[in-house]
């Protein structure tokens, strides 16, 4: 078994198609579909269902690309390591954050470290919170940038408080609330544009209402805070933001809170960071540190 093997069949399995898999290795369909096929004699099992509209993983297949995965993420962590060792980064780092991240610029900091190690592959995923920490947690994502209740903390990762911030709701320029400041009792009778309810986004928001004794309706539940602010732009209700976030919609007006809710940001990685994610953490500013 070879790595080159496996590297073809993550590609298939990736893009469903042999031809488009071998333009992605740079090689005939021919060379590839040999070295799949002498891999499948060694395994004693199908890895693949082709037929001539399609191709798809067999219950053996499924049950080996994750090993493959597996086996391809340590022979390059192998190599970044030993690359280390003479100054050099390089691999790969997967970063993930919420899309309201703002205690880091983030793409500075993604530019910043891009030009210092140049060999690392960059890629950015954008999720909530609780999918990011999971993903940090199977090494599926390098490091991650949240948002939380002040409350809660990220379990099971390492982790390091980049700041904290209230949120400010955000009306329509033409909302009928008119002040620049209000208490969340004032906010009572509206109908509030907000994330799906359990998700940290929007229990930060529930908290708040409830510590005030103010039960609200929210009929718009969104996945983004740009439709969220597309939502409030038609009128549709007030929508709830980090102060920090808001003047990125300066046609939207702004109404600070009394009793706001708040959040933290953090930054989390994974307990055995590879080179690549150590020299990036090192990029970023170090405040609190926290336990695993």
């Amino acid at each position: 078994m070879e790595l080159q093997q496996l590297r073809y069949v993550v590609a298939v399995a990736e893009t469903s198609n042999f031809t488009r898999a071998a333009e992605r290795h740079r090689v005939v369909q021919s060379a590839l579909s040999h070295q799949i096929a002498a891999l499948e004699r060694e395994l004693g099992a199908r890895l693949f269902e082709r037929t001539s509209r399609r191709v798809r993983l067999t219950p053996a297949g499924e049950a080996f690309l994750p090993a493959a995965r597996e086996c391809l993420e340590a022979a390059d962590r192998a190599r970044a390591d030993v690359a280390a060792t003479g100054g050099e980064i390089r691999g790969r780092l997967a970063v993930g954050a919420i899309p309201t991240v703002t205690a880091v610029n983030l793409p500075i900091a993604l530019r910043d470290y891009s030009r210092r190690h140049p060999r690392v592959h960059i890629s950015l995923t954008s999720a909530g919170s609780e999918d990011l920490i999971e993903q940090v947690r199977r090494g599926g994502i390098d490091v991650a940038f949240l948002g939380l209740p002040p409350r809660m903390e990220p379990k099971n990762v390492r982790s390091r408080r980049l700041g904290g911030g209230e949120l400010v709701a955000v009306v329509a320029p033409d909302h009928h609330l008119t002040e620049n400041e209000l208490d969340l009792r004032d906010l009572a009778d509206e109908p509030f544009i907000d994330f799906r309810a359990g998700v940290a986004g929007r229990v930060q928001s529930d908290e708040a209402f409830a510590a005030a004794g103010v039960r609200r309706e929210v009929p718009f539940e969104v996945s983004s805070a740009d439709f969220m602010v597309d939502l409030v732009r038609q009128g549709l209700g007030v929508g709830m933001l980090p102060a920090a976030y808001a003047p990125r919609f300066p046609d939207l007006r702004v109404i600070r809170l009394r009793n706001a809710p708040a959040r933290v940001e953090h930054l989390i990685w994974h307990p055995r960071p590879s080179p690549a994610a150590t020299a990036f953490l090192d990029l970023l500013p170090h405040r609190e540190s926290l336990p695993a």
